[in-house]
């Protein structure tokens, strides 16, 4: 087995919940990673067999898991670069969407 491509440290609280543990060799996902200037940090990831998104962040509580298939609901507020990050995460892993 390879090595990890990437490693990224959880920078939230104990209190934020377990941070998601994500390896492609157990799933077959899209993933993306977003980390703002104040440490907040977002993890997208969409299955390719199923076309779910999901979206997890320290700040909602990792364990929180938010059904972005469809785009940004209104149980969302983010900022303007996390919110051009998550669109841009659904265009990239748009092939892998539900048809």
């Amino acid at each position: 087995m390879s090595e990890p491509l990437l490693k990224i440290s959880n920078h939230h609280v104990p209190g934020s919940g377990d941070p998601p543990i994500i390896d492609d060799a157990q799933a077959d996902q899209y993933i993306g990673y977003f980390e703002n200037l104040f440490g907040e940090q977002w993890v997208f990831t969409r299955d390719r067999a199923t076309g779910i998104a999901i979206l997890r962040g320290g700040d909602i509580g990792w364990n929180t898991p938010i059904n972005v298939t469809d785009g940004i609901t209104g149980k969302l507020t983010l900022n303007p670069s996390e919110a051009q990050w998550l669109e841009s995460c659904l265009a990239a892993s748009q092939a892998f969407a539900r048809r």
